[in-house]
């Protein structure tokens, strides 16, 4: 058996977690609603407040489908209840970041600044100048547009400069060495 896909997950209080003949997984909590297809293989069943998956065979795309589709469910279950976040921090001379309404605008070393739009289910939020979060219930869609964001100046290894992920760290380089 999988080891993550034989755990069930719990259903918090106040989290409605339903499932059509089709596969559908629904899951409604207090931050919001959260839909995803599974597919059919997998048998979803919800018993005494907690979720159960189980696959039809032993072949190895089910086992791996498996261990999947339960932690998809987990994770939309996590996201109705706490949401999910990401810190990115903007290491260099005159990178900074600012909300204008509920977009993103970045100074980032271009001629112009960077506007980005949030994506439905998606806040930006900008504690300072030089460090952006982005929150949603979605933890894919969480992380997508972070990474987005990040692709706008990817860390460089000399001076370490550029978009990177609170706690990342850069492998940094040596930079030339002069004639001697």
């Amino acid at each position: 058996m999988s080891r993550i896909g034989k755990l069930p997950v719990a259903i918090p209080g106040g989290v409605t977690v339903t499932v059509t003949p089709d596969n559908v997984v629904t899951v409604k909590g207090p931050k919001g609603q959260l839909v995803k297809a599974m597919r059919k293989e997998i048998s979803i069943a919800i018993e005494d407040n907690s979720v159960i998956v189980k696959r039809s065979n032993d072949e190895k795309e089910m086992k791996a489908l498996h261990g999947l589709t339960r932690a998809l469910i987990n994770n939309m279950v996590i996201g109705v209840t706490d949401g999910y976040s990401k810190v990115l921090d903007l290491v260099g001379v005159g990178y900074r970041a600012q909300l204008q309404g509920k977009k993103l605008v970045m100074h980032l070393g271009y001629s112009h600044p960077v506007e980005v739009e949030p994506e439905a289910g998606i806040t930006f939020e900008t504690p300072s100048t030089t460090q952006i979060i982005v929150k949603g219930i979605d933890k894919e869609l969480v992380g997508d547009v972070a990474a987005d964001i990040r692709n706008w100046r990817k860390p460089e290894p000399y001076k370490g400069k550029g978009i990177k992920y609170q706690g990342e760290f850069i492998r940094r380089k040596e930079g030339k060495t002069g004639k001697k």
